[in-house]
C-alpha cells in the first residue's frame, strides 16, 4: 500500500511539473522497457523459475545450497543485464538515423521529436535494469525464506528517490529549465534502482547469504534457464506489446502516453495493494504443494486467493468508475495538468477501471502455471494477448483516440484470462472456475448496487454542495465510506464466501492498532 501510494504521490508530482505535454510522455515512454523488466522478471520469469528451484534447493541441500544457487543466479543477471544496457544505450544514442528512420516513414516533425525525446531519455535509464534484475533475484530468494517485508517495500525506495530528487529540482531551486528537472527525475530512477537491489540483498546477508561472483552452471541453475526459457519468451511478448502500444501513443498526441500511465497507475493502486499482496503470499503456497503434488491443496489454496482477489477487486473497479472524476480532479489538476486534461483522462480511466478485476485475476493465475513449472502455457496466452491488442489498437485508435487504445488493452488482458483459465481447469477439477462462479455473481450484484448508491449520492452532492478541490476530498472520504459499508453489509447479506478472510484481515488490523496504542 505504501509503495503504491508514493508511486501515485511520483506521478502527482510528475504532472504538476510536466503537465501532459511532450516531456512526461517521452519520460513515460522511455522508462518503459527497463520498468517492465521489472515487472516481468520481479513478478514473472524469474520469480517463477527460482522460487519453485530454491525450494528443492532447500530440501536437498538445506541454505548452503540455496545461496550457492542465488549466486549463480545473480553472476549472471549481472553479466546478460550488464550487456543489454550497453547495447541498448549504444542503439538508442543513434538519435540521427532514428529520425531519418521515422522522416522516411512519413511521420510529422512534431511526432519524430517525441520519439527523439524518448530515446535520450531511454539511454539515461536503462541501467535501472541492471539493478532492478539483480533485485528480482534477492527478492525471490527471500520470499522462498519466508520474508515477504522488504520484497513488498522494495518500490517504496525507487519512488522516494524519484520524488526526492525532482521536489529538489523544482521545489530547492536545482533546476529552472523542464529538460533539467527531467534529469534530475532520471538520476532519481537510478538512485532508486540501487537501493532496490541494495535492501534486499543486506535482508539476505542477514539470513546468512554471502555474495560471490559465480557463472558456474549447476544443474539447478540449468533447470532455472529451461524453465525461465518459454518464459522469457512471453515476457518479450509482453514487452513488444507494451512497447508497441506507447510507440502508438508518441504517434496519436502528446498526452497518450502520459494519460495512459496515469490512468494505469490508478487502476493499479487496488491491484498493488491487494491482488499482488495476495499472489505474493499464495504463490510459494501452491508451489510447495505443487512440489508435493498435492492437487486439492493447490485448488484450494488458489481458490482461497482468487476469492479474496474478486471480492476486492470487482468493488474496486465499480468505484474508479463511478468516482472517475473527483479522484482525478483531486490527485492531478494542478500545476501544469489543468481541467481540460481531467476531462481527457476519465473515460480512459473509466474503461481501465472496468478491467482491473481481470488484470487482477491474471495476476493470480499466471502464479497458478508457474508454480506447476508450467511456463509454455502463458506464452501462447500472451501470444494471442498481443496479437488482439496491436489488431484493436490499430483499429480503434483512429476513431477514439487514447480511448481505443485502452479499450484494446482491456480486451486483449479479457482474452488472455479467457485463455489461461481454460488451460488450468484441464489440469484438475478444483481448479475450474465454475467453484467460483456462483460467489462472483454475488459479488457483481453487491457491486452494482453499491455503484447505484455511490453515483447517487454524487450527483446529490454536486447539486447541493458543488465542486472544488477541497469538496471533492470530503466527497471521496464520504462516499467510499458510504461505499464499503453498503458492500460489506451486501456481502454477509447475500452470503458471499470469502467475507469471513475479510473480517479477519480488519480484526488483525485493529488488534495492531490496539497494541500499538496500549505499547
Amino acid at each position: 500500500m505504501v509503495s503504491r501510494v508514493l508511486g501515485l504521490g511520483r506521478d502527482m508530482l510528475v504532472t504538476a511539473v510536466f503537465g501532459l505535454g511532450p516531456w512526461a510522455s517521452a519520460f513515460y515512454a522511455a522508462f518503459t522497457l527497463p520498468n517492465l523488466f521489472r515487472r516481468l522478471l520481479g513478478e514473472g520469469a524469474l520469480t517463477a523459475a527460482l522460487v519453485p528451484t530454491l525450494h528443492e534447493e532447500l530440501k536437498a541441500r538445506e541454505r548452503a545450497g540455496a545461496f550457492a544457487l542465488v549466486n549463480q543466479v545473480a553472476s549472471w543477471l549481472l553479466v546478460v543485464t550488464g550487456a543489454i544496457v550497453v547495447l541498448a544505450m549504444a542503439g538508442f544514442r543513434q538519435t540521427e538515423w532514428l529520425a531519418g528512420a521515422a522522416r522516411a516513414g512519413g511521420w510529422e516533425a512534431d511526432t519524430v521529436q517525441r520519439f527523439l525525446q524518448a530515446a535520450d531519455l531511454a539511454v539515461l535509464l536503462f541501467p535501472y535494469l541492471v539493478f532492478v534484475c539483480l533485485a528480482a533475484a534477492f527478492s525471490a530468494a527471500l520470499q522462498t525464506l519466508q520474508r515477504f517485508l522488504e520484497p513488498a517495500l522494495s518500490p517504496i525506495w525507487l519512488n522516494l528517490s524519484m520524488i526526492g530528487l525532482l521536489g529538489g529540482a523544482v521545489y530547492a531551486g536545482w533546476s529552472p529549465t523542464a529538460e533539467g528537472r527531467m534529469q534530475w527525475l532520471c538520476a532519481g530512477v537510478l538512485l532508486g534502482g540501487f537501493l532496490q537491489m541494495l535492501v534486499p540483498a543486506m535482508a539476505l546477508r542477514r539470513e546468512g547469504w554471502q555474495p560471490r561472483f559465480d557463472l558456474s552452471l549447476g544443474a539447478a541453475l540449468r533447470q532455472i534457464g529451461r524453465l525461465m526459457g518459454p518464459t522469457i519468451f512471453g515476457s518479450a511478448i509482453y514487452l513488444i506489446n507494451m512497447a508497441v502500444s506507447r510507440l502508438i501513443g508518441l504517434s496519436l498526441s502528446d498526452s497518450a502516453v502520459t494519460v495512459l500511465n496515469l490512468a494505469t497507475r490508478l487502476m493499479e493502486l487496488p491491484i498493488g495493494v491487494f491482488a499482488v499482496a495476495i499472489s505474493t503470499v499464495v504463490f510459494p503456497l501452491i508451489a510447495k504443494y505443487a512440489a508435493a503434488g498435492d492437487g486439492a491443496g493447490l485448488a484450494t489454496a488458489y481458490r482461497k486467493g482468487m476469492r479474496l482477489i474478486l471480492v476486492i477487486n470487482v468493488p474496486a473497479a465499480v468505484g474508479l468508475v463511478v468516482l472517475a472524476v473527483p479522484i482525478i480532479r483531486l490527485l492531478f489538476e494542478r500545476g501544469a495538468f489543468v481541467a481540460a486534461d481531467t476531462a481527457e483522462m476519465q473515460p480512459v480511466l473509466a474503461v481501465y477501471g472496468a478491467g482491473l478485476p481481470v488484470f487482477a485475476f491474471v495476476n493470480l493465475v499466471l502464479r497458478a502455471f508457474y508454480a506447476q513449472k508450467d511456463t509454455v502455457t502463458p506464452v501462447r496466452a500472451a501470444l494471442l494477448s498481443f496479437g488482439v491488442n496491436l489488431f484493436l489498437s490499430i483499429v480503434l485508435m483512429g476513431p477514439w483516440g487514447t480511448v481505443g487504445l485502452a479499450v484494446a488493452g482491456n480486451v486483449a488482458i479479457v482474452v488472455q484470462a479467457w485463455y489461461l483459465q481454460r488451460a488450468l481447469a484441464s489440469k484438475h477439477d478444483g481448479l475450474r472456475f465454475h467453484h467460483l462462479a456462483r460467489d462472483l455473481v454475488k459479488v457483481i450484484l453487491a457491486s452494482v448496487i453499491m455503484g447505484i448508491v455511490v453515483a447517487v449520492s454524487w450527483w446529490g452532492w454536486l447539486r447541493t454542495v458543488g465542486a472544488s478541490r477541497a469538496t471533492d476530498a470530503v466527497a471521496l472520504l464520504v462516499l467510499i465510506a458510504v461505499g464499503v459499508t453498503v458492500y460489506i453489509a451486501l456481502m454477509w447479506a447475500l452470503k458471499i464466501e470469502g467475507r469471513e478472510d475479510v473480517a479477519a484481515i480488519i480484526a488483525k488490523a485493529r488488534n495492531r492498532r490496539s497494541g500499538g496504542a496500549q505499547t
